[in-house]
């Protein structure tokens, strides 16, 4: 009986080994999961902090382009107010150019229209009166033809000089423009 006594007791010493080993077994792989966790955590924060360096530089080549756009943008704003500007004066003294002139040749038609009046009532003879009249109406569409040509002129020179502002700033625009597109 001692010897069946001994066999229980290592059956029972056995049994009670048992356990032990599975603890170790389940605390082995509970450190191998976490060591594979941490790793895989490890890869994960390593692939946002990759992206998010990417997406950060890709931000700030993007607002750096942006940036230089505006700036390009507000200078040729800038440069094209200036250029209406310009348009504007120059539209303004040649108004004023026209102006001057018109009431020049108003003021002029007038005195001759007075002067004909005096020599109307100088007049002796109706064949005297018919002839000064001619002369007068000759003479006021003579007068109107080259007053006419000459505003002609001064509005056709007028356009030019308040297109011409116009005009280079579009060239100017229209090539900045496609450099800005282009970068």
């Amino acid at each position: 009986m001692a010897d069946g006594k001994a066999k229980s007791k290592v059956a029972a010493r056995a049994v009670k080994a048992k356990p032990a080993v599975k603890t170790a077994r389940a605390t082995q792989i509970i450190q191998e999961g976490k060591t594979n966790m941490s790793e895989a955590n490890q890869t994960v924060v390593d692939r946002v902090q990759s992206l998010f360096g990417d997406v950060n530089t890709r931000a700030k080549t993007a607002i750096e382009k942006n940036t230089k756009v505006v700036a390009e943008l507000t200078d040729l704003t800038r440069g094209n107010v200036e250029a209406v500007v310009a348009s504007s004066e120059a539209a303004a003294r040649g108004v004023e150019a026209l102006g001057q002139e018109v009431s020049e040749y108003g003021r002029k038609s007038f005195e001759e229209a007075s002067n004909a009046l005096r020599s109307f009532a100088e007049v002796k003879s109706p064949i005297d009166f018919f002839r000064l009249q001619s002369e007068f109406a000759k003479s006021q569409f003579d007068s109107m033809v080259a007053e006419s040509s000459k505003v002609s002129e001064a509005v056709i020179k007028l356009a030019g000089e308040v297109f011409e502002p116009l005009s280079n700033r579009y060239a100017v625009a229209a090539e900045r423009v496609k450099n800005v597109v282009a970068a």
